[in-house]
């Protein structure tokens, strides 16, 4: 199987081939809105297209503005980072000869798209970790990129990585100022009154017909176009509401520090721990909680207490991902209680109880 079969073979199946339909009408309608001033990362931003992120958003960043505008390209495997990242949207807000968009691989969130000239977007990258990817774009709309570009985006890589490089003179005069977003706004009130729409609409075009016997089929057509009968089969008892999808690209919190008040971070912290984390997903299920100690991802709280290097005075650091996220400060006061020699008031009722600390 040669290469060209093997990337057309996602269109063998109708899933694919409608997934790829969505993504081209997508990306033709995204092409279409990058006009002069436009930058990429706030369309995507704007959009808060949840198909549109991660890889998706690779191949969006590589046929618009490499092959098509001919944006300039600067990577790096961050060797330092900067402390405050959105505060650098300033610096580069200043830059109106240039257009510019940065993505960031995230290690736990994947790739982030975002202009740097926004701090609401920048923001969004959370705190930048030394080695991990950063690519910076530079470019002039549908005009040639020159070598002022590359400058720009060497100089916005200095500046992620903490250095006090000079923006060059030619990159500060033109039409790339800032635009005031148009965030779209979570679909959670749409989404509440699709299914009475649906069953308005429903109601409407029900044709008069006399019920279906007992074990009879009904008819439906496969994409090949040839009818399929399939046997009616009940639905199912809904006992439980399920949580509502949270749309639009995963956004992460800034670290926020929790400090060991406790002599040691031992299994009765650690308990307590898994127990306000716990009550904090049954609240928000469509949030994560990710945890950090020394720089490193913590994916089992219990080697917290298994490494005995957790002691009083320790900074445990956390962060929150997902869209709409809510309750933090509350967390943070949690976990903080939870690190202290109180953490006991965590501990009571059954091991499997969920503690409602969220409401």
């Amino acid at each position: 199987m040669n290469k060209e079969s093997t990337n057309l073979e996602v269109l063998s199946t109708r899933s694919g081939f409608n997934s790829a339909v969505r993504h081209i009408n997508k990306t033709i309608e995204i092409s279409g809105a990058l006009g002069p001033g436009a930058n990429l990362g706030d369309l995507l931003y704007e959009r808060g297209d949840e198909t549109l992120s991660g890889e998706r958003s690779a191949l969006l960043l590589r046929m618009l503005l490499v092959d098509k505008l001919g944006y300039k390209t600067v990577s790096s495997n961050l060797e330092a980072v900067t402390s405050d990242v959105p505060a650098l949207a300033a610096e580069f807000a200043t830059w109106k000869g240039v257009d510019l968009v940065a993505v960031y691989h995230h290690p736990d969130l994947g790739l982030l798209v975002a202009n740097p000239k926004v701090a609401e977007e920048l923001a969004d990258f959370g705190m930048l970790r030394k080695r991990e990817l950063l690519v910076m774009y530079a470019g002039k709309g549908g005009a040639p990129a020159d070598e002022a570009c590359q400058k720009a985006a060497e100089t916005a890589i200095a500046l992620f990585e903490g250095g006090k490089a000079k923006a060059p003179q030619e990159i500060l005069k033109g039409g790339f100022a800032v635009k005031k977003l148009k965030k779209a706004k979570a679909s959670h009130e749409d989404e509440a009154r699709a299914p009475a729409s649906r069953s308005k609409a429903a109601k409407a075009k029900k044709p008069a017909k006399a019920p279906a016997k007992a074990g009879s089929g009904r008819i439906i057509f496969t994409m090949t176009g040839q009818p399929e009968k399939k046997a009616r089969v009940a639905p199912p008892v809904v006992t439980v509401a399920a949580p509502a999808i949270s749309k639009g690209p995963v956004r992460m919190t800034p670290m926020y520090s929790v400090i060991v008040s406790n002599e040691l971070f031992h299994n009765g912290n650690v308990e307590a721990w898994k127990r306000i984390i716990t009550s904090y997903k049954a609240k928000y299920p469509e949030l994560q909680v990710f945890i950090y100690y020394e720089g490193e991802r913590i994916l089992d709280i219990n080697t917290l207490f298994k490494w005995g290097k957790v002691k009083h005075g320790s900074a445990i650091m956390f962060a929150v991902s997902g869209n709409d996220i809510k309750d933090v400060a509350k967390l943070q006061r949690y976990l903080a209680q939870g690190a202290s020699s109180k953490f006991e008031a965590f501990l009571h009722g059954p091991v499997n109880n969920v503690l409602r600390l969220f409401g």
